[in-house]
């Protein structure tokens, strides 16, 4: 899961639905890795001031998020954006938001992993 900047409103809304729902992406083989350009010392306490239960993987040189077509050059941070991958590395599921400031709802993600 893309999101643009840590401690940002709708990425910290968005977090902790996914941080509450643990157990419902767990109980479905899911792990949740979030990923933003933000550096590794920022993410740490961003996971740590909202008690995150995940990895938070940093982007900060934004190769990774090029590489999946989610950096928005102008604004140098990714867009938010969904990616369901199997256990070969396959996408099985995308979604990309076409405005940083929309997300998706955890029972959307949800149904499209059921319908896998």
């Amino acid at each position: 899961a893309y999101f643009p900047l840590a401690f940002s409103g709708t990425c910290t809304a968005e977090l902790c639905e996914m941080r509450d729902h643990h157990d419902k992406f767990a109980g479905r083989g899911v792990t949740v890795l979030p990923i933003s350009v933000d550096h590794t010392y920022s993410l740490k306490e961003y996971k740590a001031k909202y008690n995150m239960h995940v990895d938070m993987l940093s982007d900060f040189r934004r190769d990774v998020s090029r590489l999946y077509g989610v950096l928005l050059e102008d604004r140098y941070y990714s867009n938010r954006a969904y990616f369901l991958i199997d256990k070969d590395g396959v996408i099985r599921w995308e979604h990309v938001e076409e405005n940083p400031s929309q997300r998706r709802e955890d029972a959307e993600i949800f149904a499209a992993i059921d319908r896998l």
